[in-house]
């Protein structure tokens, strides 16, 4: 890597997912939020458990679907701008390693929750609907979509 040098990419959005270490980075930073909450000492295993899976898919959510544009001076000429990060992982082709990898993640992060809670009403109900959360704005179809408005500009 030469210092200095300006980078190939149009849009570093795009490519992100996709750099060394990024997946590794991702686990790591989920098992040391489950660390820190199960470090509180009046959480129980469930409640530590469902904390780090909605906390998980908050932050996600937030980071994925709700922020737009880039940070980054790009010469796109602003075309970016009213895209979600989601939308522009991999220049919006669906099906690629780093969008699946951001959508099975959840899942498994919810599999094991689900597990550890011991498929409690209660828990399966908020994490189920902290999932949906999630999973559903990745869809090929809601693709551009802003759903009531949210988020249009």
């Amino acid at each position: 890597m030469n210092v200095g040098v300006a980078h190939s990419e149009v849009n570093p959005n795009t490519r992100v997912m996709n750099s060394r270490g990024i997946w590794l980075a991702y686990g790591i930073s989920v098992g040391v939020l489950h660390l820190v909450l199960l470090s509180i000492p009046f959480f129980s295993v469930p409640v530590v458990w469902t904390l780090t899976n909605v906390i998980h898919n908050l932050v996600m959510y937030v980071l994925l679907h709700g922020v737009k544009g880039t940070p980054f001076e790009t010469p796109d000429q602003g075309r970016d701008r009213l895209l979600t990060h989601w939308e522009q992982i991999d220049y919006g082709t669906q099906c690629t390693s780093a969008r699946k990898f951001l959508s099975v993640s959840p899942v498994l992060l919810y599999l094991l929750t689900s597990f550890y809670t011991k498929y409690d009403p209660l828990h399966f109900l908020v994490n189920t609907t902290s999932l949906l959360s999630v999973l559903l704005p990745k869809l090929p179809q809601f693709h551009g979509v802003r759903v009531f408005g949210i988020n249009k500009y």
